[in-house]
């Protein structure tokens, strides 16, 4: 009997130690008689995956991906795998300082990543995952941004740029305001304390409701010395866009009549004495005084009549409009990469950069504006409407801008600051 006890207790342990997973109990130590042997039945053992762990990294000034990531203590074979298959779906040269990149990566008996998550733009996410085995496979997923129209008006006490930067106008719709009214607005002459201004703009949004970038100016008005102008963003050609007036009349004239964003009226038009000769004589254009390198814009269509060289002009640039009209900008500091003589230019195109170049006590644009050849005053220059819409075009306007007034006049004013991303 004893050997039949010691054999059946031999048997049960056996069972016990080659038997499935599935029968072996756990838990905590629980014993059973076996033909009155008493048998000790001992917890079973599981593995458990190793913990995945998350990790934000910020891309600083001179980082690389590569750089980013191993220092993050991702080893050097895995980050080369990773982002070899990050290539055909996004150059990581390109990421930039401020962005983020989220390592997810586990820790048993070395660091294995598991996945990199970056998002280069609001609406754009890559996702790089370990693909089962020592691999990685990259996918992209774009969102979609939601428009809302925002509206921003303001009265001016001091200058347009101040308050609307107080109201909330981004840079960008601010100097875009600036450009729609520079036609008929000498922002240094025309602008008294009590004016208004009104824009109604784009302003896009992600799901979460993180303004990302604004758009198109769609209504923008002003009122000056009780004199109250709105202008309507209208296509009055196939992806060809412009401001009009309620008749119809376009704000674009035939030629500017500041071609530089931000300058001070220095000198005007009429006799002076020269600040670097000293004696008084006919000064046959406006000066705009801005800092160096400020871009120079040309003052309308045309095509370019000179760039070089001329005397006391220092760097000069003439461009022919029509025939009729010409412009003059003098002692830039340089030109437009690719422009020559000969070149054609669009209104509001960077021809230069303001300078001091030639007969000049600091930096400044010297402009002038010729009527067949002859040098006239650019501040009483007054241009005629560049388009006047007529027919259906006219008709389709007035549908739009009934429309345009309804949805503005619905709307609250806003100054909710755009994310610069």
């Amino acid at each position: 009997m004893p050997h039949k006890a010691a054999i059946g207790a031999l048997v049960v342990v056996l069972a016990v130690i080659f038997a499935p997973a599935t029968t072996v109990l756990s838990g905590s130590q629980s014993t059973a008689a076996v033909d009155g042997v008493s048998v000790a039945f001992l917890p079973a053992v599981t593995t458990s995956p190793a913990p995945q762990l998350r990790r934000e990294l910020k891309v600083r000034q001179g980082d690389t991906l590569m750089k980013l990531i191993t220092k993050a203590g991702i080893p050097r074979a895995q980050a080369h795998a990773a982002i070899s298959a990050l290539r055909p779906v996004y150059d990581p040269r390109s990421i930039m300082p401020g962005q983020s990149v989220t390592v997810t990566y586990s820790k048993d008996g070395g660091v294995t990543l598991q996945s990199l998550d970056l998002s280069p733009s609001y609406t754009r996410k890559v996702l790089i995952e370990r693909d089962g085995g020592a691999g990685f496979t990259a996918t992209e997923s774009t969102a979609k941004l939601l428009p809302r129209l925002v509206r921003v008006t303001g009265v001016i006490q001091n200058s347009l740029y101040r308050e609307g930067s107080r109201a909330g106008l981004p840079p960008t719709v601010l100097a875009g305001l600036m450009q729609i009214f520079s036609w008929d607005v000498d922002f240094q002459r025309d602008i008294q304390a009590g004016d208004k201004f009104d824009v109604a703009f784009t302003r896009f949004y992600t799901a979460d409701g993180v303004a990302v970038r604004d758009g198109e100016i769609l209504y923008a008005a002003m009122t000056l010395s009780g004199t109250h102008r709105a202008l309507y963003r209208f296509e009055y050609e196939p992806k060809r866009y412009g401001y009009f007036d309620k008749k119809g009349q376009s704000a674009r004239k035939a030629l500017l009549r500041t071609p530089v964003d931000g300058a001070r009226l220095a000198s005007r038009y009429g006799r002076r004495r020269h600040p670097v000769l000293g004696y008084t004589r006919m000064h046959r254009g406006v000066d705009f005084a801005a800092a160096r390198g400020t871009p120079i814009y040309a003052a309308g269509d045309g095509t370019v009549a000179f760039r070089g060289r001329n005397g006391a002009y220092g760097r000069y640039i003439r461009i022919r409009h029509n025939g009729t009209y010409s412009t003059a900008y003098a002692h830039l500091k340089g030109y437009a990469k690719s422009l020559r003589s000969g070149s054609r230019v669009r209104q509001g195109q960077v021809i230069g950069y303001i300078g001091t170049s030639g007969l000049s006590t600091g930096p400044h644009l010297h402009f002038e504006v010729m009527n067949k050849g002859r040098q006239i005053n650019p501040l009483k220059l007054r241009m005629p409407s560049g388009k006047t819409l007529k027919g259906s075009k006219m008709a389709a306007f007035q549908e739009l801008r009934g429309a345009t007034k309804n949805t503005i006049a619905a709307l609250a004013q806003t100054s909710v600051k755009v994310s610069n991303r």
